[in-house]
């Protein structure tokens, strides 16, 4: 239940007001004098303050003023009568929310109680917000030891005062939202909100109503207006994630915002400016695109205006060690325990592989070591059980387990492993989950946590370079069982 201060030295109208309230259900306190009132709105017992605008000793004005001096962003509306309402109305320039003019109704009263209390949750919410957001980029720095992702820093440093559209492009999981918020925060809209809009992820009636709202009766369903993302995004940045897989109609309506600063609501012919800045991402080719009249060279041109690239993982494994013990080490403060450490083998690993899910994939493998590790270092054989793997990665069972055992991959096994090897070493673990399974592909595919295709072409692969190995004296590929 929200608390207001209702202030008046008028004894009957301040009852009036605080009687209202509290049949509204609100918990109201009155005052008569402002400078007994200031201590308690200051000690943060109110989420309202309603103020009579003339008062002896401390006026409405007067009580705004101390208020804003002392750092107190407690909403305030002003009560004033005829004659004083230019008054009030420079008062709301100080950071009034609203006044009353007396006489007034209850429900004039409840009315703007109601809208300055939403206004005040809306504050408190976007300011918790921006700290998360801010708290959020402390704890997930990008991390750059190479020439390659340093040249990228340098790139946000020298875009990051602009408004100008970036794009940003990468294969998937290279860490371009990272970058985007890292432009963002950088910048003169910093203090602004950041929006964000996956546009792969909605068809393109919902993006287009995401993206600029729509009014009442719009469309089925839409029983009240609804602000879109480049309104609530006004003054700050707004992220289009995946920007490629715009439809063409989408494409003409964002080129028209990007160059006229304005839009329509679905639904509406009434034109809203809006100043926002676009940071957009993609991992497709659009400038081939372009070529192939599969996206609109117009909006390319005008989405990449400032264009960052970030390189894939693999090419700039100078990165890949920092990266893991980063991420370890945040894993560790998330999970209040001790810090784990990577074995010499374990980060040879890492080195030797080409990481085709970029840094999400090192983040999941980090995750994934560091919730099965037995003590506080991460082997090789824990990294290989998850390197290589062509399905998506399931946790290992029992069979791979003892799989590995078979194969005497323990702790310090590995010191003549290097990444020339690894098709070697996926090579032994298949074949040796396969002799456990008695040859059976689809039991031996679910052990090993992949596809029975891939198994297949796997061991397809193997026959025709004569690197099969007989269980129970059977040819694997023509006669083991499905």
């Amino acid at each position: 239940m929200a608390r207001i201060c209702v202030i008046d030295d008028n004894e009957l109208m301040r009852d009036s007001v605080c009687e209202t309230l509290l049949a509204a259900d609100y918990d109201a306190a009155g005052y008569e004098d402002a400078t007994v009132a200031l201590d308690d709105i200051l000690g943060g017992g109110f989420d309202l303050v309603v103020t009579d605008l003339k008062m002896p000793r401390l006026d409405g004005v007067g009580l705004l003023s101390r208020l804003r001096e002392s750092g107190c962003e407690t909403a305030v509306i002003l009560m004033t009568a005829f004659g004083t309402v230019q008054t009030a109305v420079e008062a709301m320039k100080l950071g009034a929310f609203d006044y009353l003019q007396k006489p007034f109704q209850g429900d004039e009263l409840e009315i703007v109680v109601e809208r300055a209390l939403k206004h005040a949750h809306l504050l408190r919410a976007n300011q918790a917000f921006r700290t998360g957001q801010a708290d959020q980029a402390r704890s997930r720095p990008m991390v750059a030891v190479g020439e390659s992702m340093q040249a990228v820093l340098r790139q946000v440093e020298r875009v990051a005062p602009n408004s100008a559209t970036v794009l940003v492009t990468g294969e998937s999981g290279t860490g371009k939202e990272m970058v985007a918020r890292a432009i963002h925060a950088a910048s003169p809209r910093a203090a602004a909100p950041m929006l964000a809009v996956n546009c792969a992820a909605l068809s393109p009636a919902l993006l287009e109503s995401e993206l600029f709202g729509h009014e009442r009766g719009a469309f089925t369903g839409a029983d009240r207006s609804r602000q879109g993302r480049f309104e609530l995004a006004d003054g700050g940045t707004l992220l289009l994630d995946e920007v490629g897989e715009l439809d063409d109609r989408l494409q003409a309506k964002l080129l028209r915002v990007l160059q006229e600063r304005e839009f329509e609501r679905v639904g509406s012919s009434i034109a809203r400016r809006v100043d926002v800045r676009v940071i957009a991402t993609t991992n497709r080719p659009l400038g081939r695109w372009v070529q192939e009249g599969k996206f609109r060279e117009d909006l390319f041109y005008r989405l990449s205006v400032l264009p960052i690239h970030i390189p894939p993982l693999r090419e700039r494994r100078e990165d890949v060690q920092p990266l893991a013990e980063h991420l370890l080490a945040r894993i560790a403060r998330r999970e209040g325990r001790a810090r784990l450490t990577l074995t010499p083998e374990a980060r040879d690993l890492l080195l030797g592989y080409d990481w085709p899910g970029n840094v999400r994939e090192l983040e999941n493998l980090m995750e994934r070591c560091s919730a099965l590790a037995d003590d506080d270092t991460i082997d090789a054989a824990r990294v290989a059980g998850w390197l290589r793997r062509n399905a998506p990665a399931a946790e290992p069972t029992q069979s791979v387990s003892h799989a590995q055992a078979l194969l005497g991959l323990g702790r310090n096994d590995f010191d003549a492993y290097d990444g020339a090897l690894m098709a070697e070493m996926e090579r032994r673990l298949i074949f040796a989950a396969l002799k456990e399974n008695g040859g059976h592909r689809a039991r031996t595919a679910e052990a090993l946590g992949i596809g029975l295709r891939t198994l297949g072409l796997k061991l397809k692969r193997y026959r025709e370079q004569g690197l099969l190995e007989p269980v129970g004296g059977r040819d694997l590929v023509g006669a083991v069982s499905q």
